[in-house]
């Protein structure tokens, strides 16, 4: 059995080849109604529109190369009279001098290309970007939810068409005989196995192959991908390496390297589409509920709960918008998703626009993890943990889980290393269950309350020598004098770790004249670990390191 008779993928692959004019022409098209700014964020004026305001107006896209500006981009104007990408700007304004020029973005162009995908994400998860101005969609076994690959590819190419990009799509078994297809003849799509006979009359440089395999299979009379696919694939192989020939095959139909989606497929995805789309709270809040319910239905079966969450709402204009939440344990309820939901869309600083309504929301679970069955009616302890823990998820959906910490102690006598800071919600039970140094009754507390990040420099203009501390520093250009001392506690720095790099230092818990309490240090000994330039022994540096409460 041939491996095209066995390979059942569908890829469907597109191609916006004047994507930089395309986005500076709906840019320019929108700037009277809105303040444009990428695919996602502009009106739904029309190709059509925009084309029939600036057909007397060629405009091109010019990129440096080599010292030289040349053509990158051009619309149907600047084509009809002749212009052709990779033309020098000097020989196409000799040709045409009332040419409009604009820079190229390729930032820009990436960036609008990344909300396209954004947006095919409606039609199959699997997404993958063919840079710079092609997107390969994998459809297998989806097409027919949009009736069929026919009237899926006529619903996504007219959808581009009315946001105003010029685009070319083709759907084959394999994603180089589909991409292949798109740069010659559009709108193709070619039945299971029939890949070598579809592209066999296009020219070899349909392939996409590099210039010179190009120019060298010319030479050799080998015109069309029919041609070269009639010689053996040692003679192709012998003559342009086995990446090509890997290539030809490939778009042949003999296997297919799997594409590489822009997101990792969630565990589980429901959605809703609507006929007419929706716009209130209300309707949104509801249609979030309802796929909770099925979603939490579907994980039940195989015992799985949801750490991770991500809702999708696509609006009719081509704004995609997702809202993602974390949790810190499975979640197996639908009214937890709805509460935190809730308290993520209440705190958006960027408030969820439905604009003209959305057609489709989805509800997918990106992680999960299999529930473990506990005995909770008889420990307070457990219902306790699990309301923090619930308490812990909805703070985080409101002001984000990294501002939601915990610390854990480290084994280490470093003063900045000895407390890692993490995330409640991935750590709650370790730090719940975490060991930390007793306090010795009726002792002062031997680590301040506050400790800086970074310690801050102080001067010192003297001190007792070689290990005493001072009578008075200058911090932050406030003078304190020192009235009582405790110390000093001598810490080496870990010499395995450090390479010998970090200075001894001797802390002191100081007080000043006004009641306030520091803790000091001074970085490195006496004669012994600080030289100048020159070698000879020098004073060392002094430090604030914490603020006693």
């Amino acid at each position: 059995m041939s491996a095209s008779s066995v390979n059942r993928r569908r890829i469907l692959s597109l191609w916006l080849p004047r994507l930089p004019i395309d986005r500076i022409q709906r840019f320019l098209g929108s700037a009277g109604l809105h303040k444009a700014k990428a695919f996602s964020e502009v009106g739904t004026g029309s190709r059509e529109e925009n084309a029939s305001k600036q057909k007397d107006e060629p405009s091109v896209v010019v990129i440096k190369d080599n010292n030289a500006l040349v053509i990158h981009a051009l619309d149907d104007a600047a084509s009809r009279l002749g212009l052709h990408i990779g033309q020098p700007l000097a020989n196409a304004r000799a040709m045409c001098p009332d040419l409009k020029v604009f820079d190229a973005d390729t930032v820009a162009d990436a960036k609008t290309l990344s909300d396209i995908a954004d947006w095919c994400d409606r039609f199959t998860p699997l997404v993958a970007l063919d840079a710079p101005h092609g997107l390969f969609l994998d459809i297998t076994g989806c097409a027919h939810l949009f009736g069929g690959e026919v009237a899926l590819l006529k619903t996504l190419v007219r959808a581009l068409d009315r946001q105003g990009f010029a685009v070319s799509a083709a759907i084959a078994g394999t994603s180089v005989c589909a991409r292949t297809l798109t740069r010659q003849v559009s709108g193709t799509i070619v039945a299971d196995g029939g890949e070598a006979e579809a592209i066999s009359g296009l020219p070899v440089s349909a392939l996409g192959a590099d210039e010179a395999i190009t120019t060298g299979l010319r030479r050799a009379g080998l015109k069309t991908i029919g041609d070269v696919a009639s010689r053996t694939p040692n003679e192709i192989t012998a003559r342009f390496g086995a990446r090509f020939s890997t290539l030809l095959a490939h778009a042949l139909g003999q296997g297919d390297a799997p594409i590489n989606p822009r997101k990792p497929l969630p565990d589980y995805i429901v959605e809703k589409r609507f006929a007419e789309p929706i716009a209130t709270d209300t309707m949104i809040a509801m249609t979030l509920s309802r796929l909770a319910d099925t979603l939490i239905v579907s994980m039940e079966k195989q015992g799985k709960g949801a750490r991770r969450l991500e809702a999708t709402f696509f609006r009719t204009d081509g704004v995609v918008r997702a809202i993602t939440v974390e949790t810190g344990r499975p979640v197996t309820r639908s009214a937890v998703i709805d509460r935190l939901f809730r308290e993520r869309l209440d705190a958006l600083a960027d408030p969820l626009d439905p604009g003209f309504g959305f057609d489709m929301v989805r509800l997918s679970a990106s992680r999960t993890e299999i529930v473990v069955q506990e005995q909770r009616d008889l420990d307070a302890h457990v219902h306790d943990n699990d309301e923090l823990a619930a308490l812990i998820d909805r703070i985080a959906a409101r002001i984000g889980g990294k501002r939601v910490v915990v610390h854990l102690p480290q084994d280490t006598h470093i003063p900045e290393s000895a407390v890692l800071v993490a995330s409640a919600q991935h750590h709650l039970t370790s730090a719940m269950q975490a060991e930390w140094p007793a306090r010795t009754e009726s002792e002062p507390p031997l680590r301040p309350l506050r400790l800086f990040d970074k310690p801050e420099p102080i001067k010192v203009p003297f001190a007792t020598v070689p290990d005493g501390p001072p009578h008075q520093f200058t911090w932050r250009r406030a003078l304190h004098a020192v009235v009582r001392v405790e110390g000093p506690e001598r810490v080496a720095m870990e010499w395995w770790r450090q390479d010998g790099k970090q200075l001894t230092r001797d802390y002191f818990r100081i007080e000043d004249a006004e009641g306030l309490r520091f803790w000091i240090f001074r970085d490195g000994l006496y004669e012994g670990e600080v030289f100048d330039g020159d070698g000879k022994p020098a004073s060392p540096g002094w430090y604030v390191h914490g603020l006693f409460a």
